[in-house]
């Protein structure tokens, strides 16, 4: 039996783990002076949590909000042990991130050993500007999330939970975790335009597929922006359109870099060279801009522009006072005259960078040379790029499959382009290749009679022997799903008729997409827009006045008693949110679970064809629309009953018994909300079971005696559901399984005295084992 891991895997996992273990080696030899790099990242980064960076994240965080959101938002810690084990952990994160290079430059020897060398020669002053650009690019993005992101998103945040009459008292771990994945995830982004640089100049990864897949970085960038940033349009807005903008920029930079090498290596051999000219050149132009704006500083230049400059422009232009580079320069004298000029420089810099980037986007990129070089059709060439010394290098196979007015339509452009040697160098190509292979062509024809006869000989067996490779190849294929080889039943007939079921769904997916989108953007869209507060205050009401007076006396709450129900719970703190975007998941949470209800009697109705096909139900398909407004009756008389009555006086009981042993009462709003649900929509739930167990019988699809004779795989399946369903423990599955399968078991007594025993009112249905048994002759 041969190995389930290739040789080549086998021994690309052996080469790593080699390397790793040379890794490892060498940082053991050098194992005190590591860990003391890793002690330094984590002293400092646990220190500097506890001095600065908490109060500047809670600052950061109530920036963008007004008095009133800034003193009711809160981070709150749960534990006694909460906020030093994170700074530990946030520490230990650091200092391994710290003691990572040093891990890599105690190495270096024994990776070069493996063989582990760059191509491209790397010197110290290239690694240095690598990461100087590197830190500028990351602190930059860090910019951007703090000045910018950070603000708007918590004051979004806090203002929706504020306005639900939810208490947004984030907790320290949430907050941070929140912070940092953000924080880093924007740090990562902003180094985009060094990456796609640096793998399009090294052409590890090429600009075209940087280029052609545009689309998949745009989608990624989004999906990415959906998981990690908070639900709501306008952050992911705020996320993506940068990094959008952020990624076509980096296309150009890219393309810069391409365009400069590959030119480079064309003409030089090199294009490493060629590169260093190019940059060697736009830093001596900002370094003389630079120097001269510096010099123009220090002789008064500002006050020489205030006389003769600032009047000549429009009233709307002129600057008013001082402004920013003459308060620089006045401030730091000489150093701030410096500092002037390199502000100016970069941004001369800059829109020359930009001015270049958008000519080159417009100009067509310069082919690579093995591109070139293995080139077999007109298509592949990109003749507007080449310089007419390079056409000379093109594969004579390329003007051998071009035709005449291809030909003509090169030379034509280059004419355009006032390049009228580039034009005739194509022609003169084009006519000269093309008499060789006219010359060649006639030589062919002579021997061509010779072998006719052989020829049609071979054309004549040849569909033969086609047509019996094809036959072999299908009748292989076919060969596994034959009854001699393999049955359904091997391999599991349920599989295929669900496979079955599912394909048929399909011609019906935009429909059921469809009507899943709507359904889910509306219900948000409803809930954002203050349906949440509307129902959290509609059933706060149902709750006695007198527990809730309980609630605001045991958390000190300072209430007149004319407040209404949303300022009640503000002031109480009776509903918080423990993390920024509790509220707004668990709104998606609930149109999600609106728009599956709204969908299931839908995919129900057009799968039914295909399961009655498959023998897997019977009777009338009238049955499914008959059933789900019965669902849809049962889940409102539920919603109405546990709403009103049940829900309230759950909570009630529960408050009362926690203000009874003296405990402040705080519910987090995801657990108080998931109890309010399963208090009202779990009741629908419950009804529903009952009525689809007559539905059932009645419609025949599985009958009565059938659900009698399966209770007990139904209440095994039911646990077993529940046990996978809610993984926070025993309790929690019992306290879900038991009452469905209580629910169950009346349904069997209720339908046992509707039905007398199952006699009454059909049921001739029974599933795939009661037609087979029915199909028996007695």
């Amino acid at each position: 039996m041969s190995s389930a891991v290739s040789e080549d895997t086998a021994r690309a996992i052996n080469t790593g783990r080699e390397t790793i273990g040379a890794v490892l080696s060498s940082a053991q030899d050098n194992l005190q002076r590591v860990f003391i790099v890793f002690l330094l990242g984590f002293v400092g980064a646990f220190y500097a949590l506890r001095v600065f960076i908490w109060d500047f994240l809670e600052e950061t965080a109530r920036t963008g909000m007004n008095q009133s959101l800034s003193e009711a938002t809160n981070i709150i810690t749960r534990t006694p042990f909460e906020v030093i084990l994170l700074q530990a952990k946030i520490g230990m994160i650091v200092g391994v991130i710290v003691a990572i290079p040093a891990i890599l430059y105690y190495s270096r020897d024994a990776l070069r050993k493996r063989g582990l060398r760059s191509v491209v020669p790397i010197s110290r002053w290239y690694m240095a500007g690598f990461a100087l650009i590197a830190f500028v690019l990351f602190w930059l993005g860090l910019a951007y999330a703090f000045v910018v992101f950070f603000p708007f998103t918590f004051e979004f945040l806090a203002r929706v939970a504020f306005t639900a009459g939810v208490d947004p008292s984030w907790g320290i771990t949430e907050f941070t975790q929140f912070m940092a994945l953000l924080t880093i995830s924007f740090g990562l982004a902003a180094q985009l335009p060094l990456i796609m640089g640096v793998l399009s100049y090294t052409e590890i990864v090429s600009y075209e597929t940087f280029r052609n897949k545009w689309r998949h970085a745009i989608v990624i960038i989004t999906v990415f922006g959906a998981v990690f940033s908070p639900p709501d349009p306008i952050t992911q807005i705020m996320w993506a359109l940068p990094l959008c903008g952020l990624y076509a920029f980096s296309l150009g930079l890219a393309k810069i870099v391409a365009n400069i090498r590959r030119r480079g290596a064309a003409e030089l051999d090199t294009g490493t060279g060629f590169m260093k000219r190019r940059v060697l050149q736009f830093g001596g132009i900002l370094l003389g801009v630079s120097a001269l704006t510096a010099v123009f500083v220090n002789r008064d230049g500002f006050d020489r522009l205030e006389e003769s400059v600032f009047p000549l422009l429009p009233s709307g232009l002129e600057p008013g006072g001082t402004t920013v580079l003459e308060s620089i320069a006045i401030e730091y004298g000489t150093l701030g005259d410096i500092a002037v000029g390199l502000l100016v420089a970069l941004g001369v810099g800059l829109v020359i960078l930009v001015g270049y980037m958008i000519a080159i986007l417009r100009s067509p990129i310069y082919p690579r040379e093995g591109d070139l070089r293995n080139a077999t059709d007109p298509d592949d060439v990109d003749f507007q790029t080449l310089e007419t010394e390079d056409i000379g290098n093109v594969p004579a196979q390329v003007f051998r499959k071009m035709d005449e007015e291809q030909a003509l339509e090169i030379s034509r452009q280059a004419m355009y382009d006032d390049d009228k040697e580039k034009a005739e160098t194509v022609l003169s190509r084009f006519d000269s290749l093309q008499a060789m292979q006219a010359a060649d062509d006639d030589a062919t024809a002579e021997g061509a009679d010779a072998g006719g006869t052989a020829n049609a000989v071979a054309e004549n067996e040849a569909p033969e022997e086609e047509g019996g490779l094809l036959s072999s190849t299908a009748a292989g294929m076919l060969d596994p799903f034959t009854e001699d080889e393999t049955t359904e039943d091997d391999i599991g007939g349920y599989a295929y008729d669900l496979a079955f079921i599912f394909n048929s769904l399909t011609s019906k997916a935009i429909y059921i997409v469809g009507l899943f989108m709507l359904v889910l953007g509306a219900s948000f869209f409803a809930l954002y827009r203050g349906g949440f507060t509307v129902i959290l205050a509609q059933f706060v009401d149902r709750v006695p006045d007198d527990v809730l007076a309980e609630v605001a006396a045991a958390n000190d709450a300072q209430v007149a008693g004319t407040e209404s129900t949303t300022e009640l719970l503000r002031e109480a703190g009776f509903v918080i949110a423990l993390d920024p975007v509790e509220v707004l998941i668990f709104m998606i949470k609930i149109s999600t679970i609106l728009a599956f209800l709204a969908v299931l009697p839908l995919v129900l109705y057009w799968a039914w064809p295909a399961a009655k096909e498959r023998g897997l139900v019977s009777g009338n398909s009238r049955v499914i629309l008959v059933w789900s407004g019965l669902l849809l009756v049962g889940f409102t008389v539920g919603l109405f009953l546990g709403f009103y009555w049940i829900a309230p006086a759950v909570i009630s009981y529960l408050i009362t018994d926690a203000v009874n042993n003296g405990m402040e009462v705080t519910y987090r709003i995801n657990s108080f909300s998931w109890l309010v649900i399963y208090a009202t929509l779990g009741v629908g739930f419950l009804f529903n079971i009952i009525v689809t167990m007559a539905m059932f019988h009645v419609g025949g699809i599985v009958n009565y005696r059938t659900m009698l004779e399966r209770w007990r795989s139904v209440v095994v399946g039911i646990f077993v559901i529940a046990a996978v369903a809610s993984p926070k423990g025993i309790l929690t599955m019992l306290a879900l399984a038991t009452p469905i399968a209580l629910t169950y078991v009346l349904g069997l007594g209720i339908l046992y005295l509707l039905t007398g025993g199952g006699r009454l009112f059909g049921g001739g249905g029974g599933g795939r084992a009661d037609s087979e048994t029915a199909a028996v002759p007695e």
